[in-house]
């Protein structure tokens, strides 16, 4: 038994988080039923983010398919939508209707904006959201552009793991109270919300407001740096004891240019220089077999498919090949043990089972068929 098998969602099939924070429900053991359009032209991902889902396909503007949706409502716990704000009312599936149909739903709502202010109405993508909230400033080099990771802070960090948050939270006040809610779920305030414990740094002195003149973007011993290969590597040495351990490891435990305090701003730009030529001087790989058994604090710079065959995280099965796409397993894990993978299926795989059993027997007969 899965932590949420107990826990039904209808997914109003979208892009990016929705569907993201929907698979991650299905991964813990809920029922998700994803209602998506008919596809036109190329999709922009793969079926990976429909694993442990059932798919049909819908027209939210056809009346029938409305009311199919609001029977579905009817016996859910948890409704994810993802349109631009507005858009569900028209649709006549707000949370008005929705919540009239069942007070205990979760309403769950993505958006990059939010549902109000000035922007709420504006198209964006993950990068935008990451840079007006902060959170896409501290992401290169201080004299460098910075470059945005693929979807990781904004719409999954910011977004769908905040979505998630959200849900679970409603569904714990619904089963008290029998009161369901509605979330708001803005990339934008996910991603500043992440800030916290930098925005802390910054309150204690660590952290300033101008690029290059922070502790983690200044300091040779919390960087990255370039091997003889052209791969990197990071250092992130910040305690003293780790400090020392990095200098000795290196071999630079009596060298001049090394003694003296760590926190001795002036030094830095020197040590740096020193660390950045002696890491160019080997590959990647003999600085992993040197720093990576010990509490240097180092962590060789891997792209996923790299990641995937690192053998730390395959002891542990982070990454697995099912169908033949690279995916992460299902996080987190649960008296130790991770969960099994739910299989990927095409968009609109079941929407024939799941129309039979409409007609059969209404929206808790789709509900009782995956319990059975």
């Amino acid at each position: 038994m899965k932590v949420l098998d107990s826990v039904r969602v209808l997914e109003i099939g979208g892009l990016g988080p929705g569907p993201f924070c929907a698979m991650h429900l299905a991964d813990l053991g809920a029922d998700v039923v994803s209602l998506v359009r008919r596809p036109e032209g190329r999709a922009i991902t793969s079926t990976l983010l429909n694993r442990g889902k059932r798919s049909v396909f819908v027209d939210l503007k056809d009346p029938a398919d409305r009311d199919m949706v609001l029977q579905l409502v009817a016996g859910a716990d948890v409704l994810i939508e993802g349109m631009r704000p507005g858009v569900m009312e028209r649709l006549g599936l707000g949370p008005d209707e929705c919540l009239a149909a069942n007070p205990r739903l979760v309403y769950g709502r993505m958006t990059g904006w939010g549902q109000d202010g000035p922007l709420a109405p504006r198209a964006g993508h993950d990068t935008n959201y990451a840079a007006v909230s902060g959170a896409l400033w501290g992401c290169s080099p201080a004299d460098a552009r910075p470059v945005s990771p693929f979807a990781v802070l904004g719409d999954i960090g910011g977004g769908a793991l905040y979505l998630m948050t959200g849900i679970l939270s409603g569904i714990v006040q619904a089963r008290a109270t029998g009161r369901g809610t509605v979330v708001d779920a803005a990339i934008v305030d996910g991603a500043a919300h992440m800030l916290n414990l930098m925005l802390s740094a910054r309150a204690a002195g660590m952290v300033a407001d101008e690029r290059g003149a922070s502790t983690y973007d200044s300091s040779p011993f919390y960087d990255t740096y370039v091997c003889a290969d052209g791969q990197h590597i990071t250092v992130g040495a910040l305690e003293p004891q780790f400090y020392a351990l990095l200098v000795q490891t290196l071999g630079l435990a009596d060298d001049a240019e090394f003694v003296g305090h760590q926190w001795d701003k002036s030094a830095w730009p020197g040590r740096r220089a020193r660390l950045a030529a002696l890491f160019l001087s080997q590959p990647r790989a003999h600085w992993q077999a040197l720093l990576e058994p010990t509490d240097a604090c180092f962590g060789a710079v891997l792209s996923p498919v790299e990641a995937a065959q690192h053998p730390h995280l395959r002891a542990r099965g982070t990454y697995v090949e099912q169908g033949g796409t690279l995916q992460a397993a299902p996080a987190p894990r649960f008296d130790g043990a991770a969960y099994p993978i739910g299989p990927a299926c095409e968009p609109g795989a079941h929407t024939q089972q799941v129309r039979e059993q409409l007609d059969a027997g209404g929206g808790a007969a789709v509900w009782r068929a995956r319990q059975s």
